[in-house]
């Protein structure tokens, strides 16, 4: 179970900065464009946000999952990583389906 802590444990640092990128800094070119070539210039800090919060909850889900599993020697962290990328989806879905028309 610690190789998958040191596994899960990069992968959630990098989602971790690559949403706060997103999100505060507003780095819409880390999304492809085809996802964000129709986002409106006054829109684009509300996309980056609901990208960037869903990219920065599958990192601190990915980094739980991790700890969960190998403070407890079970899979029971994986369901904290299905419930963070549910949520991640449903914001991603709404970003592309509100402001990507």
């Amino acid at each position: 179970m610690f190789a998958e802590l040191f596994i899960l444990l990069p992968v959630g640092v990098l989602f971790i900065v690559l949403g706060l990128l997103i999100w505060k800094k507003e780095k819409i070119t880390l999304i492809h464009d085809y996802h964000w070539d129709r986002v409106k210039e006054e829109d684009k800090s509300a996309y980056t946000a609901l990208i960037g919060k869903g990219v920065f909850i599958i990192g601190v889900c990915a980094i739980l999952t991790g700890i969960v599993d190998a403070v407890t020697n079970t899979g029971w962290g994986w369901l904290a990583f299905t419930a963070g990328f549910v949520v991640s989806v449903v914001l991603f879905l709404r970003a592309q389906f509100r402001y990507n028309r």
